[in-house]
C-alpha cells in the first residue's frame, strides 16, 4: 500500500517541530554540552582580553600622564617662575643678613642650659667650648609674699659690665636659704669676696657669668641662675668678650 503524500508531509512536519522544540534555549541550557560551550566562550573572551586589550592600557595611561605633565610644566621664562625665584632670592638674602647680624665678626658666646655646655665664637668660628653650670630650677619660698625660682633666663643678652676680683652682694634669698635673718641693705654681712672667681661678666638683673669655688659640680644644674665656669674657661671668656658682646642662652 502506497503512503499518502499528505500523511508523509504531516509526519515530516511533526519531526521538525519536535527537533525545533528541543533546540529552544531552555532545552539547550539543560543539556550537558551547553556548559562546555559556555566555558569555552569565557576562555576565548579572556584570551582576547589579555592578548589584545590589556597591552593597550599602559600606553594609554602613559600618554595620559605625559599629557598632564606637559600641561603642568612651566618654562623658566614663565612670569610665575620668575616671581617665585625672585621671592626665594629675597628670602635667602634676608635670612643671610639676619644671620650675619646675629653672628657678626665680633665675639659672642652660646649657653646650652640643657646640656650645661658653652660655645665661644670669634669671627664666626668656634674657638672654645666647655662645661658650665646653670640654674637648678629649685623653688624657694618665704611666707606667702616671697618666692624665688632659681633658673637661668633664656634669650639674647649683651655683656653689661666686666669686673675683676668681683664681690658678691648677697641678696635676701641667700640668707633665707641658709636659715639666717635677712640683714638690712648695705650691711657688711652681705658682701662676700672670693666666691665668684677671678672675673665676672654681668648680663643685667643680677645674672652673671662668673667662676666658682665648687668646680666639681660643673656640668650640673646647681646655680641660682648665673652661669658658672672653671678658672681657665672663665679667663678665656673674659678676655674674648667685650662690653656689648652678645650672649645667647637656650
Amino acid at each position: 500500500m502506497q503512503d499518502n503524500p499528505e500523511n508523509i508531509n504531516k509526519g515530516f512536519i511533526q519531526r521538525i517541530s519536535h527537533w525545533a522544540g528541543r533546540l529552544s534555549y531552555r532545552e539547550v541550557k539543560n543539556q550537558t554540552y551547553f556548559k562546555y560551550i559556555r566555558g569555552c566562550f569565557w576562555i576565548l573572551f579572556f584570551i582576547i582580553l589579555y592578548v589584545y586589550l590589556l597591552p593597550l592600557v599602559p600606553d594609554y595611561t602613559a600618554a595620559m600622564f605625559a599629557h598632564g605633565q606637559k600641561a603642568d610644566t612651566l618654562s623658566a621664562d614663565d612670569p610665575k617662575i620668575k616671581r617665585l625665584v625672585k621671592t626665594a632670592e629675597n628670602s635667602v638674602g634676608n635670612l643671610s643678613r639676619k644671620f650675619s647680624g646675629l653672628s657678626s665678626n665680633s665675639a659672642y658666646i652660646v649657653i646650652n642650659t640643657t646640656a650645661n655646655k658653652f660655645y665661644l665664637y670669634r669671627n664666626q668660628k668656634q674657638i672654645r667650648e666647655g662645661t658650665c653650670s646653670t640654674g637648678s630650677y629649685i623653688l624657694l619660698e618665704s611666707g606667702e609674699q616671697q618666692k624665688w625660682i632659681f633658673k637661668t633666663p633664656k634669650g639674647q643678652f649683651r655683656i653689661q659690665g666686666k669686673t675683676t676680683s668681683p664681690v658678691w652682694i648677697k641678696p635676701d634669698w641667700a640668707f633665707i636659704e641658709e636659715g639666717l635673718p635677712v640683714p638690712p641693705p648695705n650691711h657688711e654681712s652681705r658682701y662676700e669676696r672670693g666666691v665668684l672667681g677671678d672675673y665676672a661678666l654681668s648680663l643685667g638683673h643680677g645674672y652673671m657669668i662668673h667662676g666658682t669655688l665648687y668646680q666639681r659640680f660643673l656640668g650640673l644644674p646647681v646655680t641660682h641662675g648665673c652661669i658658672r665656669l672653671n678658672d681657665e674657661d672663665l679667663n678665656a671668656v673674659y678676655h674674648t668678650l667685650s662690653i656689648g658682646s652678645r650672649v645667647y642662652i637656650y
